[in-house]
């Protein structure tokens, strides 16, 4: 496998002055020198998956909840423009989602719960640990298109903090099972919901048949993740 490395850090010149003026070359920097991580582009910067880490990615309203029922993920961030969630897992956890979901009894059910791995990318959240004028505090009128829910800590691996296969990762992260069961069962309540929602705004008479937890239970198909 090709790993990226980080760009040499060094003193900068006068034709490089006006680049690292800008917050995305400062950004750059923070992650390819302080943590390690290789990046794409300039403005957006973006993060390379699927050679520290893989994403999980789920719709914002089930990664919140996924916070609340989950206290030790590893780290997540949150992409305000795309309204989406993501959570950090061990690099190569994106090739076995499939077969988790499948085990879990979610397969073939639409759920917006994607990963991504080798070749994937992702928005590169505003860096943490910088006071006023650092890069935590970066960006046009200082807001913020994506940023940390659940930070990792610079200077650290983050391999050790990320959730893998298995009865409990290391760092204290849960194991990937444990922490896909959350998200596909939230991402289908999402989805309920949103349903419901639909249903309630049509005119009375013109209402669609509905997918419930009660279906999949009289149908004998319950979830295997409502058990973990």
């Amino acid at each position: 496998m090709t790993v990226v490395l980080p760009r040499p850090c060094g003193s900068l010149d006068a034709s490089h002055q006006v680049e690292a003026s800008y917050p995305w070359c400062q950004w750059r920097r923070w992650y390819e020198h302080q943590m390690g991580w290789p990046t794409l582009g300039g403005r957006p910067l973006e993060l390379l998956t699927g050679v520290r880490f893989d994403v999980l990615e789920v719709p914002a309203d089930a990664g919140f909840a996924v916070l609340g029922r989950v206290p030790r993920t590893g780290p997540v961030a949150f992409d305000r423009q795309a309204r989406k969630m993501r959570f950090l897992t061990a690099a190569g956890s994106a090739d076995e989602l499939p077969a988790l979901l499948d085990w879990l009894e979610w397969g073939g059910v639409a759920l917006e719960l994607t990963a991504l791995g080798p070749g994937g990318r992702m928005a590169a959240p505003a860096p943490v640990g910088g006071g006023r004028g650092r890069c935590g505090r970066l960006g046009p009128s200082g807001s913020r298109e994506a940023v940390w829910v659940r930070p990792p800590e610079p200077g650290c691996e983050v391999e050790p903090t990320l959730p893998v296969t298995g009865l409990g990762g290391d760092g204290g992260a849960p194991d990937l099972v444990r922490l896909v069961s959350a998200a596909a069962t939230e991402c289908h309540r999402t989805r309920l919901l949103r349903a419901g929602k639909a249903r309630r705004d049509q005119p009375t008479g013109n209402q669609p048949l509905a997918f419930s937890y009660a279906s999949r239970m009289s149908a004998g198909t319950r979830p295997r993740s409502l058990t973990l």
